[in-house]
C-alpha cells in the first residue's frame, strides 16, 4: 500500500483491514492489485469478507449492494445524527455491532447473577464491574446510547437477584424501586450506572 497506493488511507488489525478509497473506480483498482499481490505471496483475500462498501450518508445518496461493514466489533453504516443546532442528518458512523451485543449477552447469561444470593450487592458489583467497564469503555466510544438496551438487561438480572435474596422485596415493583433507590444513593456502585441515567430503569 505504501509503495503502490500512498494516498489511500487504511487501518489493519491482525488479518483484517479497511481501506479508504475516494471512488468505486479506485476501489476496484486497489482490490485487483491486492488480489494479485496476495497470489504472489501464496495467500488470497477472503472471498466472503472482501467487498467494496458504499459509504452512504446525507451527501452520498447513491445505491449499492453493500452499504455497511463490521470491523473490530463496530458496524459502520448510515445513521441518523443531530447537529448542535438540533437538525437531523445522516452520517456514516460506527456503533456496537449486533454480533458484539450477542457475545456480551451470552457472557452475561453465563454469570447467572440472579442465582448468586450468597453474595452482597457490593460483591456482585466487584465481580462484574471490570468486565462491564471494559465493554463500556470500548463499545461506548461511539454512540454509547446504543448500549442502553444491553445495560438494562444487566439491571433486569439485578432486579431478579433482589427478588431472590430478599423475600420482602419479591414483588417486581418493590425490587425495581429498591434498585433505583440504591442507584440514586450509590450511582457509581455498578460500572454501567454511570453511563446514562436511563440505564437504571428496568
Amino acid at each position: 500500500m505504501d509503495r503502490e497506493f500512498p494516498t489511500v488511507w487504511f487501518e489493519r488489525y491482525a488479518d483484517d483491514a479497511v481501506l479508504h478509497c475516494v471512488s468505486e473506480r479506485q476501489a476496484r483498482e486497489v482490490l485487483a492489485a491486492l488480489g494479485d499481490r496476495m497470489v504472489e505471496v501464496g495467500l488470497q483475500l477472503h472471498p466472503d469478507k472482501t467487498r467494496i462498501i458504499y459509504c452512504r450518508d446525507g451527501q452520498r445518496r447513491g445505491s449499492s449492494e453493500h452499504t455497511a461493514f463490521t470491523f473490530l466489533g463496530y458496524t459502520f453504516r448510515a445513521r441518523k445524527n443531530r447537529s448542535r443546532h438540533g437538525h437531523l442528518f445522516w452520517a456514516f458512523d460506527p456503533a456496537v455491532s449486533k454480533d458484539a451485543l450477542k457475545r456480551m449477552g451470552r457472557e452475561l447469561r453465563s454469570w447467572r447473577l440472579h442465582t448468586r444470593s450468597d453474595l452482597s450487592f457490593h460483591e456482585l458489583a466487584r465481580r462484574i464491574n471490570p468486565v462491564v467497564a471494559g465493554w463500556i469503555n470500548y463499545y461506548g466510544r461511539y454512540r454509547p446510547w446504543e448500549l442502553d438496551g444491553f445495560l438494562m438487561r444487566i439491571n433486569a438480572y439485578l432486579v431478579r437477584w433482589i427478588r431472590q435474596k430478599y423475600k420482602r422485596l419479591a414483588a417486581k415493583r418493590k425490587a425495581i424501586a429498591k434498585m433505583q433507590e440504591i442507584a440514586k444513593r450509590y450511582p457509581r456502585m455498578f460500572a454501567h450506572w454511570r453511563l446514562t441515567t436511563s440505564a437504571v430503569l428496568v
